[in-house]
């Protein structure tokens, strides 16, 4: 029976056809910056495994702090060597600052950022993103895909409220698990439930 439902998901997947995840607003902490947070040699607590492998929640928050309010936002491990904070375009309305759409990890002249923890602040120049909408996918099935790393597809949301995603990004890596992800403003806008797919169009 699992061979047989993974044969389905992968004729499913090989005609473009992808869950699609709701990322909700997080932190990646860089370990400076967690010590500076957390306490000096704190490390990050498990909660529970995310689909991309190796990452996961943690039990510790922060606090993202704006000219017009906080938000309490969870933060992702593992650690990585920037601290990079991912917002809504809603979330950064609602705080009063500002963050340009980008990729994880392109945070060259990014959104300023403050977060605080329960042990001290953490006041960045730059860190704050609204993530741009993109594809984890392993090199084999973008291969069955005839897609390339970092190309650009139409994404079709498809909900009761069917949306057409434009400038998708297709992120290629051999250690992923595929599977859209797209921002808390675009699942809303969507009518995205628990469980919803996305069909790609090149």
């Amino acid at each position: 029976m699992d061979k047989l439902i993974q044969a389905l998901k992968d004729t499913i997947m090989a005609n473009g056809i992808l869950q699609v995840e709701t990322s909700a607003r997080h932190v990646h902490l860089s370990q400076a910056d967690l010590e500076q947070l957390f306490g000096k040699g704190h490390t990050l607590t498990p909660k529970r495994a995310l689909s991309q492998p190796g990452q996961y929640l943690s039990e510790e928050k922060v606090t993202v702090v704006g000219p017009k309010g906080e938000k309490k936002v969870s933060v992702l491990g593992p650690v990585r060597s920037r601290t990079q904070v991912e917002l809504s375009r809603s979330d950064c309305m609602s705080l009063g600052m500002s963050a340009p759409v980008r990729l994880s990890g392109e945070l060259e002249n990014s959104g300023a950022v403050v977060l605080k923890g329960p042990n001290g602040v953490v006041a960045l120049s730059e860190g704050a993103i609204v993530a741009k909408a993109h594809i984890h996918m392993t090199p084999d099935m973008a291969e069955k895909l005839c897609l390339k790393d970092r190309q650009q597809v139409k994404l079709e949301v498809i909900t009761d409220r069917p949306l057409v995603l434009q400038e998708v990004i297709v992120r290629v890596d051999e250690a992923s698990s595929c599977k859209v992800h797209i921002d808390t403003d675009e699942s809303n806008a969507a009518g995205c439930k628990d469980f919803t797919l996305g069909r790609i169009i090149k």
